[in-house]
């Protein structure tokens, strides 16, 4: 008899296997339609036109305007560029930023970087749970603070911070807020109608689109320095030929996890539940035979 093995993958935090139907929205624009989406002629046009419809289709998931959306390599990239450029460009108001302890390496290095150039850096403790110390945010926030970056979820214990209460306490300061949605984004519902939030981040392979792709979600009228020079792409914010095939792939991808939002987290909520249960038994277990 033949030796069968199951393969179990646990580790949706860190990335997640591309959907088949993904895989073959991106096919066309990597092979047949590999035009330049920044030409002029029938082959770029058609590219172009898949671009900004999948600019659109992202905004329309998360009840933004197409102009709203910036593509980028992913999530770290999309942090990168709030901290170090937003913070540069509001330096006359201060050189003071606010984040988190938990937060991921992406932003919390994008603070060191700063801190080395001399910005003022407040690190928010959390409590048992993960949540951010509100109490501290009023007490640290400056007239000079010119940026506060608090991730959705985090990517290690899941914890959902209350940005609510952080956008309240900001409102008429001209302090700007960033939100890490990386982890977030396709898992619970994101409406950039209610996430009162300036900038949002978020990374494709993180439900189950292709990796080196994401985008980043800039409020109209906010602040957005251009990050990469050289061509006008993205509205001359980030030069670059245009990664299609992953851009189109990420739209379906987004489509297909809202689409299954409401099923796909009641079965999350039960499998959990059910490994906390499991994970209590034997530990109980375990308690008792050492008590013998």
């Amino acid at each position: 008899m033949q030796n069968m093995s199951c393969k179990i993958y646990m580790d949706h935090a860190a990335t997640t296997e591309m959907l088949p139907q993904v895989r073959k929205a991106m096919e066309p624009y990597l092979m047949e339609e590999y035009g330049n989406a920044s030409t002029s002629y029938e082959m770029g046009r058609r590219t172009r036109e898949a671009l900004e419809g999948a600019r659109e289709q992202i905004a329309m998931l998360i009840k933004a305007k197409p102009e709203e959306i910036f593509f980028t390599s992913g999530g770290s990239e999309s942090d990168n560029w709030v901290i170090k450029n937003v913070a540069a460009e509001k330096k006359e108001k201060g050189k003071h930023v606010i984040t988190s302890k938990i937060e991921h390496h992406a932003v919390l290095r994008s603070c060191e970087y700063l801190e080395k150039l001399g910005y003022e850096l407040t690190y928010l403790d959390v409590d048992a749970y993960g949540v951010i110390d509100l109490a501290q945010l009023r007490e640290v926030l400056r007239e000079d603070t010119t940026l506060v970056s608090v991730m959705t979820g985090n990517n290690e214990i899941g914890t959902i911070e209350p940005l609510d209460a952080v956008a309240s306490m900001l409102r008429g300061t001209g302090t700007l807020f960033h939100t890490d949605a990386v982890q977030a984004i396709g898992q619970i519902p994101l409406s950039m109608n209610q996430l009162p939030v300036d900038y949002l981040s978020a990374s494709a392979h993180k439900f189950h689109g292709p990796k080196g792709v994401g985008f980043l979600f800039v409020r109209k009228d906010r602040d957005l320095p251009s990050y990469i020079h050289g061509g006008s792409q993205e509205n001359g914010k980030r030069a670059g030929t245009e990664n299609v095939a992953g851009i189109v792939g990420m739209a379906k991808a987004l489509e297909i996890a809202v689409e299954e939002m409401q099923v796909v987290r009641p079965r999350i909520v039960r499998l959990r539940n059910y490994f906390v249960a499991v994970s209590y038994t034997h530990l109980r277990a375990h308690e008792t035979s050492q008590d013998l």
